[in-house]
């Protein structure tokens, strides 16, 4: 192992060279297993600096070495019959196989398009899976040095939903504000909002049903928050909220189905070609 730094400097010398037209460097071995600088060299991402490829290249060794090892103890230890792994193996690939077979069959031949229409059908039909379990809301954030704040002026802005008060306010918090989030079209855990205000709300469904608006200031910044719309625990969630969601589920029912019948029709096809036989094996 007290090699790794001299075959690392061999490594930096051949960084710029052509393994295939340079003569190959051997860097370590495990009994018969051998690494050789090019193994390492193909492994280091080209556009690093010269001192982050001798780190990574340490450490590929190191490890290289140690992975090898502790293969060569389990090969000394385990006894023969657990050593076989060629059913494991053959098992592994054939399920890799398959998965990216139908994987490709998926890519190529599903249908993957979801329309608005079938997502309000399926929130429709399944209405009752969707009730929130955290209160939610689109909100405007703001943290502003007090020095900079102005209160009116900002509440104004939060107030106006054109497009020109919500440019302006943008623009404000771009230069004053120490940190700020406009939620004006996302529907967020209120708890994003208030975990940055310094206020203290004990019941978050009493609070949002009485007020749209949470100002405070301490010795430091001025806060506000400007509450557009919510949703309150044990309400449905609203359709733009889970509308993500649901489109996984109806496409990953989608999926299921899709493998269900391409399985059939494989199954089919081989009952029609006669590509298999089922033997009597209960004589």
């Amino acid at each position: 192992m007290n090699k790794i730094v001299t075959y690392t400097a061999i490594f930096l010398l051949l960084l710029g060279c052509n393994t295939k037209e340079s003569e190959d460097v051997l860097v370590a071995s495990v009994g018969e297993k051998e690494l050789y600088i090019s193994d390492v060299a193909a492994f280091i991402p080209n556009e690093l600096p010269k001192e982050d490829s001798a780190v990574m290249a340490e450490d590929y060794i190191r490890n290289w070495v140690k992975k090898e090892l502790v293969l060569k103890k389990a090969e000394e230890n385990l006894a023969e019959k657990n050593k076989d792994v060629t059913k494991e193996l053959e098992e592994y690939r054939q399920s890799l196989i398959t998965y990216k077979y139908k994987k490709e069959l998926v890519r190529q031949k599903m249908d993957t398009v979801v329309t608005e229409e079938q997502v309000q059908n399926y929130y429709n039909e399944n209405h009752e899976s969707f009730l929130l379990r955290n209160n939610i809301v689109k909100a405007i954030f703001m943290k502003i040095p007090n020095e900079f704040a102005d209160p009116e002026r900002l509440k104004m802005y939060c107030g106006d939903h054109s497009e020109e008060s919500i440019n302006e306010l943008k623009d404000f918090c771009i230069r004053y504000a120490k940190v700020f989030d406009m939620f004006n079209d996302e529907w967020v855990n209120f708890d994003i909002v208030i975990n940055n205000i310094p206020q203290n709300i004990d019941n978050q469904g009493r609070f949002l049903n009485r007020n749209n608006i949470i100002e405070e200031t301490d010795s430091t910044y001025y806060y506000l928050a400007c509450i557009n719309d919510y949703r309150l625990v044990g309400q449905p969630a609203p359709i733009d909220h889970v509308s993500k969601n649901i489109k996984n589920v109806i496409l990953n029912t989608r999926k299921i189905e899709f493998l269900k019948k391409t399985e059939e029709d494989i199954y089919q096809e081989g009952i029609r070609a006669k590509k298999f036989k089922i033997y009597d094996y209960q004589k």
